[in-house]
């Protein structure tokens, strides 16, 4: 297992500090001591996560929020960490456009400038030298290309008072002039340093992830209404990423492809048994595996998502699989000459312990990956479901076939 804590971070030089542990306390521990230390921090944007396997890359949560003003943005995102906070069930609240940055915005004196000759871009190449720094190379470091800033000494930059003693070139006279001859003056402001569009729309996506112990569909199920109610003005739009958006985006890919494979798999148990009635018994026990699964995530606290539903698929071909065993067996007795209900009772005796044991050998070779971080999902759905189908079948296929014969 590893945790990773990345700062999130302006600058591609930053890094992520991953640490190795052997058991999940160790992670949690190295987590509350990382978190802790980041409290010393309060402008610092950082959060502790697991790495995760699979798809569903990024925050569990995740609110976008759609408009052109940026303040407008800032304002929704505010308002949704206010409701993530006060919820009790989520932490690391942070937003993708990070902080604002503060800048010195100089004021050019345009008449006395062009006397001077110096333009903007003479005044801006200046000033860089002495705050972000001017790019005069390129190092390329295998794959990476990192620009080489060229800038003045640490006593020389930073404050407005220095950037007026600061010397521009003026082509009219021919020698250094002062910033001061051709700035009004410099004034501090704050500006949003990144921007993030989606299909070309600003957007501001404000993230959080849940607390240890809390199960990710029962968070969003009880913030979401709460954001929802959020008063958007007009030309803005409220969109849910994270897990929700996965999950939903997975679910639909497979919903187009869903209907085909029913249809075969119908028409494959019609085809077996040449008849209509003992394919509808078959189906009519498939839904039952619903109520196993239910108690099954219920007493794990796991989320009904794409992996669980992958197990619910699944888990439908194993129980056709034991009711065709069932129904066969009921079929050739009666044909070899048994009556109807001899043929019934001695056909599920019967039938009883391999249906049994092929759901427990099924049962147990699940078990590893109900510990598995990526299969828990869909190893407690497979389980739980064909241990109280295959219960419920061997009752109700005898019922049902009584009931229709």
């Amino acid at each position: 297992m590893m945790l990773v804590y990345q700062p999130e971070r302006t600058n591609p030089a930053f890094g992520q500090l991953i640490v190795t542990a052997t058991s999940a306390n160790q992670i949690e521990n190295l987590a509350q001591i990382i978190t802790a230390e980041l409290e010393a921090y309060p402008q610092a944007q950082a959060w502790v996560e697991r790495i995760r396997l699979g798809p569903g890359k990024g925050a569990p949560i995740q609110a976008r929020f759609k408009g052109e003003d940026p303040q407008v943005l800032r304002a929704l995102s505010e308002q949704t960490k206010a409701i993530f906070r006060e919820s009790g069930l989520l932490t690391h609240l942070r937003s993708d456009w990070r902080q604002p940055e503060r800048v010195i915005i100089p004021h050019l004196a345009e008449d006395r400038a062009s006397v001077l000759g110096v333009s903007r871009q003479d005044l801006a190449k200046s000033l860089s030298m002495v705050t972000t720094g001017q790019t005069v190379g390129l190092y390329r470091e295998e794959d990476r290309l990192i620009p080489l800033l060229l800038k003045a000494p640490l006593n020389e930059r930073g404050r407005a008072t220095q950037l007026k003693d600061r010397m521009i070139w003026s082509r009219a006279t021919g020698e250094f002039v002062p910033a001061s001859e051709v700035v009004d003056r410099f004034e501090f402001s704050h500006e949003e340093a990144l921007i993030l569009r989606r299909n070309m729309i600003r957007t501001l996506t404000v993230s959080a992830d849940p607390l240890a112990g809390v199960n990710i569909a029962t968070a969003f199920r009880d913030i979401r209404p709460l954001i929802e109610a959020i008063p958007l003005p007009h030309g803005y739009q409220l969109e849910w990423g994270g897990e929700h958006e996965s999950s939903g985006d997975a679910q639909s890919a497979l919903a187009k492809q869903l209907p085909l494979s029913l249809l075969a798999m119908v028409i494959i148990s019609i085809l077996l048994f040449a008849k209509l009635k003992q394919p509808l018994i078959i189906w009519l026990c498939v839904p039952m595996a619903i109520c196993g699964v239910t108690w099954g995530l219920l007493l794990t606290q796991m989320s009904f998502g794409f992996m669980a539903l992958l197990g619910m698929l699944s888990l439908s071909g194993m129980l056709i699989k034991n009711a065709i065993v069932l129904v066969d067996e009921i079929d050739q007795r009666i044909l070899e000459g048994e009556t109807p209900m001899s043929a019934l009772v001695e056909g599920s005796v019967s039938r009883l312990r391999p249906v049994i044991l092929a759901a427990a050998t099924t049962i147990l070779g699940m078990l590893p990956l109900a510990f598995d971080v990526f299969f828990a999902d869909m190893a407690v759905t497979i389980m739980s479901g064909l241990a109280f189908a295959t219960l419920l079948t061997l009752l109700a296929v005898p019922a049902l076939y009584s009931v229709f014969f």
